[in-house]
């Protein structure tokens, strides 16, 4: 009877610090910002990014900062008017070279507000 309170007593331990420690850690969060930004559009007029780096960060909304999500959107869409995805295996550019033009603008315009928030 004595084992058997024992083994009954570590498992109840051993589930309630599971429980615990599942009750006290929270989700985890990725916040984009702009520098992530910056960064795979830079990766992308290098014809650097792959295709799925490119969804992770494009594909996500950006629920905390509407400016950055309409950033995002406005890549999306490049991606959808411009996109060339099955060159990318081949190291040729993400998009075509008017959709490198418009995503230089959009990169420059976003790193243009960037220098000027943190003033």
């Amino acid at each position: 009877m004595a084992l058997y309170l024992l083994v009954f007593g570590v498992c109840l331990l051993v589930i309630g610090a599971v429980m615990l420690v599942l009750m006290t850690s929270s989700t985890p969060r990725y916040r984009t910002e702009p520098k992530d930004l910056l960064a795979v559009f830079d990766k992308a007029l290098n014809s650097q990014v792959s295709e799925t780096e490119w969804n992770a960060i494009i594909g996500y909304p950006i629920r905390h900062n509407e400016y950055l999500d309409n950033i995002r959107r406005r890549a999306a869409h490049l991606m959808e008017q411009h996109g060339r995805r099955w060159m990318i295996a081949q190291g040729k550019p993400l998009l075509n070279p008017e959709g490198q033009a418009e995503l230089q603008a959009l990169r420059d315009h976003l790193s243009a507000h960037t220098a000027l928030r943190q003033q």
